[in-house]
């Protein structure tokens, strides 16, 4: 186990190395440090003077990725992408182009990001769960009919009109919850009840029929027939049989959840106004600061080899057959 563990942590540092290598070259095919320095310092008519303090203040007065004027392992050391990757390898994201120190900022706004992504991931998980297992108990019936036919169509539109729909009907018309913001404290409960609610009615269509198709795939197994065959009810040939046998495609999709868990979604927080690491990551996006996005990427990559990790070691609590080559 150690050491397929340790097997497995050697390949992701070229994973991560070739993932901000991606990061770095798709940023920079749209933006120049010059767009850059304009966009910081908020000024039309900018100076070249100003906008070439503003790079050397920042480490962007460089080359890219090659260093011709250098020598030695200069040439590929003296770069902005050398310079602003091999510190994030050490735990060091270092400062926005703003100035605020990025390791502060992820710290101040995992804890919003957690706050609406742990509810939606375990409420999610339990009711795309039990509307899969209901559907299976009355498979073949016009229930089951309907709860297909309920489950393509919340997959078929999209998050967006979920957000506003609910927004403009619960908070702007029924004024029962705050439309957007984020409090304090026990208050908090009241700006998360719409995006927690929201985000679980949007991914529950897809969910839900994604277990029943697996669970109807365990359900004509010999296993099932046989546990049937001792008299078991129908009740407990699912929770006690199919319910466990199916545990390890259902770990293998739970672990995409996983990263946002950490780095919070993107649309949610941005639409609820909270201040969480998805906002964080579309503010960085807008503007243009290469800093903050490259580090949300390696870390999102980072929890997403994680995960995967820590899925495959699961395997064995769940399947005693799994286990993994010396």
């Amino acid at each position: 186990m150690l050491a397929y563990i340790l097997r497995r942590l050697l390949h992701a540092l070229p994973i991560l190395i070739g993932v901000n290598l991606i990061t770095f070259a798709l940023f920079f095919v749209v933006n120049t440090p010059d767009d850059m320095a304009r966009m910081q310092l908020g000024i039309k008519r900018v100076t070249p003077e100003a906008i070439a303090r503003w790079k050397a203040e920042r480490g962007y007065d460089r080359p890219l990725i090659w260093n011709e004027k250098a020598e030695g392992l200069g040439k590929a050391t003296n770069t902005i992408f050398f310079a602003k990757s091999v510190r994030m390898f050490a735990g060091d994201f270092g400062r926005a182009d703003d100035g605020r120190d990025i390791a502060r900022e992820i710290r101040m706004r995992m804890g919003p990001s957690l706050a609406i992504a742990l509810p939606v991931f375990l409420l999610g998980l339990y009711a795309s769960v039990s509307f899969a297992l209901l559907l299976v108990f009355f498979r073949g019936t016009v229930l089951d009919f309907w709860g297909v036919a309920a489950c393509v169509a919340l997959m078929s539109i999209s998050s967006l009109f979920y957000i506003i729909g609910g927004q403009f009907l619960v908070s702007k018309l029924w004024h029962l919850v705050p439309i957007s913001g984020y409090g304090e404290g026990l208050d908090v409960a009241r700006f998360l009840a719409l995006p927690v609610i929201i985000s679980v009615l949007a991914g529950l269509g897809s969910s839900a029929r994604w277990y029943r198709t697996i669970f109807l795939e365990e359900i004509g197994k010999d296993y099932v027939r046989t546990a049937r065959a001792k008299g078991l009810s129908e009740l407990a040939v699912l929770f006690g049989h199919v319910l466990r046998n199916a545990m390890i495609p259902i770990l293998t999709g739970v672990v995409v959840v996983i990263p946002l868990l950490f780095m919070g979604s993107l649309i949610t927080e941005s639409f609820f106004g909270i201040p969480g690491l998805g906002s964080y990551t579309i503010d960085a996006i807008n503007a243009q600061d290469f800093a903050v996005v490259k580090a949300m990427v390696f870390i999102g990559s980072m929890l997403y080899i994680v995960g995967l990790l820590l899925t495959d070691i699961s395997y064995t609590l769940v399947d005693p057959r799994v286990r993994f080559e010396r």
